[in-house]
């Protein structure tokens, strides 16, 4: 199972932390959260809707960086994180979705609920539209990539790099298998949704325990 769940590090489809020097200010909307040494560690792995919220504004195309890295849970064949990127508005308490935004989501489950998400490693874009209240747009299996991954790279933190241009919906995710971070994921979001605008993310965890930090290293 630990291989399968490094699958949710190393091979994210669209999840975005802005990049700065040093882990943002945050606040804590749900889960157990603390800073240390620079990582921002979310330690509930039973936790379902563990979330930040960053106050970041956002317009026209943003370039986000992190590197996330697994710390535990998962052995119950289900886990995920992600983020919502140019929300409106957060509560600080647990909610489904984040007001007006899209959340980006790496996901893995063994007997997925929704007949859209296939089984296995998966990513997801939902549209959020309230707090309680999101919409599937887009989800894409990556079970092909299983056979990539070994247990021993767990140690180690994984870089992305994100583009999400709010003007044109254009998303860019690149590979982090690529060590010069130039192929990509590609998507773009639906023309009547754009432009998109907002003053928040929300970094989100669901039944596993990870640590994240700015920046590529």
């Amino acid at each position: 199972m630990k291989r399968l769940v490094l699958l949710l590090v190393a091979l994210v489809a669209a999840t975005v932390l802005y990049a700065q020097v040093s882990v943002p200010d945050y606040t804590v909307g749900a889960g157990s959260w603390s800073l240390s040494g620079g990582r921002l560690y979310q330690v509930d792995e039973n936790a379902k809707l563990a979330k930040v919220n960053i106050q970041i504004p956002q317009e026209g195309p943003m370039v986000y960086e992190f590197n996330a890295r697994y710390e535990a849970g998962g052995e119950d064949g289900h886990g995920g994180f992600g983020l919502h990127v140019f929300a409106d508005k957060v509560i600080n308490s647990p909610s489904w979705g984040c007001g007006q935004s899209y959340l980006l989501w790496l996901n893995y489950d063994e007997n997925p609920l929704d007949p859209n998400i296939p089984s296995g490693l998966s990513a997801q874009i939902y549209r959020s539209y309230t707090n309680s209240y999101m919409e599937l747009v887009s989800s894409v299996d990556l079970n092909e990539y299983v056979e990539d991954v070994y247990e021993e790279d767990l140690d180690y933190p994984v870089p992305f790099k994100i583009l999400v241009d709010g003007t044109t919906g254009e998303i860019r995710v690149y590979d982090p298998r690529d060590p010069n971070l130039e192929d990509y994921f590609y998507y773009t979001l639906r023309r009547q949704d754009t432009p998109l605008k907002g003053n928040w993310v929300a970094l989100r965890t669901n039944g596993v325990n990870l640590s994240f930090a700015p920046g590529l290293n």
